[in-house]
């Protein structure tokens, strides 16, 4: 019961802070160059704050139980893979604005600057955090390095396809590699090839269920996440 201690501790922080995000996925549900929203379209209510567990506060909307059920699911995942080890608490931290990131993503195809510009620093300085801390498995310098690598690395594609990498996309980067980095570069390569073949095949079973072609656009910023999720796992668990 104590190993599983963290694992619970995990999930009910996941679930809490899932329940929280409904509002702001809603708020941030907007079409690229749209401002936010800052009333609901059912009844023009004024939304107030950015967290809640419906999307207005005014409206009788069904609490939405996705969002906390992933979040939950996803910080029970780590909390198993890493134990309790100080990098754990930033992987917690993060994943609400991930699960957050890729929620607005799949709706819209967007990736909100207030959430992708800020992402990069904080990884790196709760992953500084967790390196002061003993019995920590990471290093920070490859984290440094991986956020480098791989903002390059998606700036490069961005300029050589932009229809085909968003900006966006390029923003998120940094933080997903400083993320994976932490693990080192075999961990790095993993989570990069893992995002783009999970984004592969989504494709590639749309197109087979004809629901999309080769030229229609699919929303990469859940599959990067992904990717980095399935690499902090490996790197984790290996470490």
């Amino acid at each position: 019961m104590t190993d599983l201690l963290p694992v619970v501790l995990a999930a009910l922080w996941g679930a809490l802070t899932g329940a929280l995000l409904p509002r702001a996925a809603y708020r941030f549900t907007t079409p690229q160059g749209m401002p936010w929203r800052t009333a609901c379209e059912a009844a023009d209510h004024p939304l107030t704050g950015w967290l809640g567990t419906t999307p207005c506060s005014q409206c009788p909307h069904t609490k939405a139980a996705t969002l906390p059920l992933l979040t939950a699911a996803i910080c029970a995942l780590l909390a198993l893979a890493t134990g309790p080890r100080p990098e754990l608490a930033a992987w917690l931290a993060l994943t609400p604005v991930a699960v957050l990131l890729a929620a607005v993503d799949v709706r819209v195809h967007r990736l909100p600057d207030p959430l992708t510009l800020p992402l990069t620093p904080a990884v790196l300085a709760l992953l500084a955090l967790a390196a002061w801390l003993p019995d920590h498995t990471g290093t920070w310098r490859t984290a440094l390095y991986g956020a480098l690598a791989l903002g390059a690395g998606y700036l490069a594609l961005h300029l050589l396809n932009p229809s085909g990498m968003g900006f966006g996309d390029v923003k998120l980067a940094p933080a997903l590699g400083a993320a994976l980095g932490w693990y080192g570069w075999p961990t790095l390569m993993l989570g990069t090839f893992a995002a783009f073949a999970t984004g592969a095949l989504y494709g590639l079973a749309l197109v087979v269920a004809r629901r999309a072609d080769r030229k229609s656009a699919i929303p990469f910023g859940p599959f990067l996440l992904t990717g980095t999720l399935l690499g902090v796992l490996v790197g984790a668990y290996t470490s």
